[in-house]
């Protein structure tokens, strides 16, 4: 999934009942597992001048790099988080963990070859799922319109929810982002379209 999925479907999911006033770790917990990939991202871009094929298909999969990635998408790191949360009564860090997870788990099933190693430190299996929340030759296609339905409902659902004018922002630039993303990938010919 794309981070602003994450972040909308994690807020739909957690930010009601016990999770309300706890917005800010929902929202960190939600991209933090991504938010290695958009410094690599950066740096690689950026800072290497190195073009989008190469960043993607070669640099992405340098074990330094990947290694960097994983421990941010590690399931029993997160648990362990959770479970410190839980001991010493800090709902907001219960809820950052809680937000972590789910990502995570949402993550499991839409990777493909650019799958994490989501067990670290216990093992390095990873696992390899038949769909790709990008890749048009593994139902990126349908996935993406799947996510965008997705976006659309959780966005919907929030909107009564929060009446603040800033917290609104944040959900249409979420939405946006969304969006934008979709459109890099599949409207400006980077993949095929769906």
């Amino acid at each position: 999934m794309n981070t602003p999925a994450h972040a909308l479907l994690n807020l739909a999911l957690l930010g009601s009942g016990s999770g309300r006033g706890h917005t800010r770790p929902i929202l960190w917990g939600s991209v933090l597992p991504d938010l290695p990939m958009l410094l690599f991202y950066l740096w690689q871009r950026i800072a290497m001048g190195a073009p989008e094929a190469v960043i993607w298909s070669e640099r992405y999969f340098d074990r330094g790099w990947q290694d960097f990635f994983d421990v941010f998408n590690s399931i029993p790191l997160a648990v362990l988080g959770l479970g410190i949360g839980f001991a010493t009564k800090r709902r907001g860090g219960v809820a950052f963990f809680a937000s972590m997870l789910l990502h995570q788990a949402m993550d499991l099933p839409l990777h493909r070859e650019d799958a994490h190693r989501h067990f670290l430190p216990f093992s390095d299996f990873r696992f390899e799922s038949p769909v790709s929340y990008w890749d048009p030759t593994r139902f990126g296609a349908w996935a993406s319109l799947a996510e965008a339905a997705l976006v659309a409902g959780c966005a919907t659902l929030l909107w009564p929810r929060f009446p603040k004018p800033r917290v609104r922002a944040i959900l249409v630039g979420l939405a946006v982002l969304q969006a934008l993303a979709w459109a890099l990938l599949y409207g400006f010919g980077w993949l095929p379209s769906p």
